[in-house]
């Protein structure tokens, strides 16, 4: 069991060290903890599962998801790989 421990927290602290330097372009506009309405149009990120993020992260990037917002995100999300928005889904829920 205590190995178990071990592993479960070790994955998490290697998902924060790979998710921060990710996050730390949301910042500005979603808030430290995912908490704000980016430019007064955003949902609050921080009030989003996995799931949610990772389906609108991709949508973002091949166009399919998105509002007024849609292009500033898409130039956001396309240098993000399958794996870079998989980390940000799982970690950003983590942040409340």
């Amino acid at each position: 069991m205590k190995k178990l421990l071990y592993i479960a927290l070790l994955v998490a602290t290697i998902t924060e060290v790979m998710a921060t330097p990710l996050f730390n372009t949301c910042k500005g506009c979603h808030g430290a903890l995912g908490e704000k309405i980016a430019m007064g149009k955003s949902k609050v990120i921080a009030d989003m599962n996995s799931t949610q993020i990772q389906s609108a992260l991709q949508g973002y990037k091949d166009g399919s998801y998105g509002g007024s917002m849609k292009a500033l995100m898409k130039g956001q999300v396309m240098r993000l790989s399958a794996e870079d928005i998989k980390t940000l889904a799982d970690f950003i829920p983590t942040l409340h």
